[in-house]
């Protein structure tokens, strides 16, 4: 059996994870998407209001889970019996740090390949720090996020206006 894993802090996940996870699902028999803990960041969303956002967003692919972890994904890989790492990228911009992330992992987990995926044309400008930043101004983000994420997106930051 095939598995990969596609570790990330999809905080929130858009429309160009989906793409990549579904893309993935038809490569591999089964994808694990890995919700990161990242303490250096600050997330907007717990983890797990991320993993349950994910798993809403990807309910249409049988053959992948969803589940946080903390720590390395080389580990999370390793305990989920994954031989390969999805990673997309979304320019020549990612490469230089991508690579060293894939370097480090072949250095912790020489039997895991890192598979990058390039984003579709249409999602190239997508991420998650973007369509915060545009969703929290009010502007209508149907193009970068699938539904469920809209919908949170929403009600957060109208909670935040509401507190504060």
């Amino acid at each position: 059996m095939a598995i990969a894993a596609y570790p990330g802090s999809f905080d929130p996940m858009t429309l160009g994870h989906v793409d990549i996870v579904t893309r993935a699902s038809r490569l591999f028999d089964r994808v694990w998407v890995a919700v990161a803990h990242n303490p250096a960041k600050t997330p907007l969303f717990s983890a797990a209001e991320r993993v349950a956002l994910a798993q809403r967003c990807l309910s249409h692919l049988g053959n992948v889970t969803v589940e946080a972890f903390d720590g390395l994904s080389a580990t999370f890989a390793r305990e989920h019996q994954a031989t390969a790492l999805i990673r997309g990228l979304r320019s020549l911009a990612d490469v230089p740090s991508e690579f060293a992330m894939a370097q480090m992992n072949r250095a912790l987990a020489p039997q895991l390949e890192t598979m990058f995926l390039m984003a579709d044309p249409a999602y190239q400008h997508a991420s998650s720090s973007l369509l915060k930043e545009v969703a929290s101004l009010g502007a209508d983000v149907a193009a970068l996020a699938p539904p469920p994420v809209i919908e949170a997106l929403s009600a957060r930051y109208r909670d935040l206006r509401r507190n504060g």
